[in-house]
């Protein structure tokens, strides 16, 4: 039996590359007929943001902390919470790892 003829219909090499270059063709024959006055680096390629000027990118610019800032603020208590045991060095963070991938074998074994 060769690969080319496997014998299910969902896997037939030949079919899917007729396919492949069909839809090709197809997606180049589309692209084509686009708007032929369009021209690179001119005011047609400006940010077109409802007729404002826009802002050059460092006002642009969100900072993370600023896009989080409410879901932050909201669990602020959770957070400090969570930040107490946690020191920033890896053996720790491997420490808590293997503890609780130990307590989860442990109530894996005892449960069955």
């Amino acid at each position: 039996m060769s690969i080319l003829s496997y014998g299910y219909a969902v896997w037939a090499p030949i079919v899917w590359i007729i396919a492949m270059v069909v839809i090709g063709v197809m997606a180049l024959i589309w692209r084509s007929r686009g708007q032929k006055s369009y021209k690179k680096g001119t005011a047609q390629t400006d940010v077109f943001l409802s007729g404002t000027k826009v802002p050059s990118e460092e006002q642009r610019h969100v900072k993370a902390d600023n896009i989080y800032w409410g879901f932050f603020e909201s669990l602020k208590g959770l957070y400090r919470a969570m930040m107490k045991p946690h020191t920033g060095i890896v053996n720790d963070y491997l420490l808590w790892l293997v503890a609780i991938l130990a307590i989860t074998i442990l109530i894996l074994v005892l449960a069955s």
